[in-house]
């Protein structure tokens, strides 16, 4: 699926890549609205309604990931809300397995995320994964979302990495599609990206099942 000996920087996503994102389906699907529900006296289905109509017309923009947006949007402390449901943080099967045997490796390991500082240091706290990565790179931090190809520029700013040698290994097409047209030649999708749904498909791009089918070939 890969040979390695044309990979010299490894991007990794982390929610939906690394950790389970049934963490933040439930959060924003099922919990947020209850919350809203709550302090709004809601019924929930029109909670949920209100809730994906605002998501719809923010996805794939910074503001969609953003927790210092939704808490001034919606009146409730995200950051909070997500602490009380950190149960549910889990990463993904053979994860660490798959980042040790990189780590042995002469490869640069970096993680690349959407995701907000408070949310990215919330999930770091409870799995421990940010002592495998040489980097580790806020979309926040440039205010630019991984869609976005600038992010890539940016990135290329602060780690000189070369899109030839690269691989990144994403669970949003969006993303994928981004990188790609930047230049970065290897790219692989996420098959199951919440272990509580479906698994996705895709005749765009290659995907993995979980990190235990790279494991050997590294």
């Amino acid at each position: 699926m890969i040979d390695w000996q044309k990979i010299k920087t490894v991007l990794l996503d982390m929610d939906g890549t690394l950790l389970d994102l049934n963490f933040d389906n439930y959060f924003w699907q099922e919990y947020v609205p209850m919350q809203l529900a709550r302090q709004q006296r809601l019924d929930i289905d029109e909670a949920k309604r209100r809730l994906m109509s605002h998501y719809k017309a923010v996805e794939g923009t910074l503001e969609w990931y953003c927790v210092d947006y939704w808490t001034e949007t919606l009146n409730l402390d995200i950051a909070i809300l997500k602490e009380e449901i950190a149960h549910l943080i889990a990463v993904h099967p053979h994860v660490t397995d798959f980042l040790e045997a990189l780590r042995k490796t002469n490869k640069r390991l970096i993680l690349v995320t959407n995701a907000h500082r408070k949310s990215l240091a919330l999930k770091m706290r409870h799995t421990q994964l940010d002592d495998h990565f040489d980097m580790i790179v806020c979309a926040h931090d440039f205010g630019i979302p991984k869609e976005d190809g600038v992010f890539w520029e940016r990135l290329q700013e602060i780690e000189h990495f070369d899109p030839r040698f690269t691989l990144l290994i994403d669970d949003n097409y969006s993303v994928l599609r981004s990188a790609r047209h930047y230049g970065i030649a290897h790219v692989l999708a996420v098959h199951k990206p919440d272990t509580q749904k479906i698994g996705m498909t895709s005749d765009e791009f290659q995907m993995i099942s979980g990190f235990k089918e790279l494991i050997p070939t590294i």
